[in-house]
């Protein structure tokens, strides 16, 4: 096995344990990992990290149900347009982007640039996310749970599209979604987000990629299991650890990592 690899299945097990410290944010490094680390090319590594991002969620919103902190009702309600959003990209869009999208004064602009340069650009404001200092959204009124179907359709195509590009969860985006759009309290909104990515990202890749690739199960298999075994050590290790002191850290670590997929897609690879 190549130092890298062994690095790759050492960052599978550290996603795992971020995740359950900091209760998020760690399957966002899926993708740079699987590309850097694997070199894999960027139509496996959004795929894979639908399903590392989908069954570490999916363990993650088992645990918030077991809480109290899901509303399955919500889940469903924003959850179908994001599987319809999601599987339409992965089995229609991503398979038909051409290699170079497009030349310009020499210069080309691949498909691995768009997809990879929109994940940096999203881990921008989920590392943001990470970085503001505890200022949460307040449910308005008496609390009650009140869809707003339009825009609940809107956003649920757009994030679904944009998990399938990117093959991240987009907590960031849904959390404040739920909470404005539905009037969740924080908590629930939180719980609830991690079932509606487990949802829309496992839909994504067994309606998708599952379909139009080769998929290496015995690899997907090991990182995916990798990854839950740390969820499990850094739930264990959050009792003795406070995991909010750890959320700016890790934000300003996302940040860096941000800089280095551009650098290595739009300097590097040039």
């Amino acid at each position: 096995m190549e130092l890298l690899q062994v690095f790759g299945y050492a960052s599978a097990l550290i996603i795992g344990i971020s995740l359950g410290l900091i209760g998020g944010g760690g399957s966002i490094l899926a993708v740079p990992v699987l590309a850097y680390l694997f070199t894999v090319n960027e139509k496996v590594a959004t795929a894979y990290s639908l399903f590392i991002v989908g069954a570490s969620a999916l363990v993650g919103g088992w645990q918030q149900h077991l809480k109290g902190y899901v509303d399955w009702r919500t889940s469903v309600v924003f959850g179908i347009p994001a599987i319809i959003g999601v599987t339409v990209v992965r089995y229609y869009v991503v398979p038909a982007l051409p290699d170079v999208l497009f030349n310009m004064g020499g210069f080309e602009f691949t498909r691995r640039m768009a997809m990879f340069g929109l994940f940096a650009v999203l881990m921008i404001p989920a590392a943001y996310s990470m970085l503001k200092n505890g200022k949460k959204i307040t449910v308005k009124g008496d609390g009650e749970v009140k869809y707003n179907y339009p825009l609940i359709l809107a956003e649920g195509l757009i994030v679904g599209a944009i998990t399938g590009m990117i093959g991240a969860g987009g907590g960031f985006l849904i959390i404040p979604a739920l909470v404005i759009l539905a009037n969740v309290e924080m908590k629930v909104a939180v719980g609830t987000s991690l079932i509606i990515i487990a949802f829309k990202s496992l839909s994504g890749f067994f309606l998708g990629d599952a379909l139009t690739m080769e998929i290496d199960w015995s690899f997907l298999g090991l990182f995916t299991g990798l990854s839950l075994i740390g969820i499990f050590i850094g739930s264990y290790l959050s009792n003795f650890i406070d995991g909010n002191k750890l959320k700016k850290g890790f934000g300003y670590f996302i940040l860096v990592m941000a800089g280095f997929i551009f650098y290595m897609e739009f300097l590097v690879q040039r």
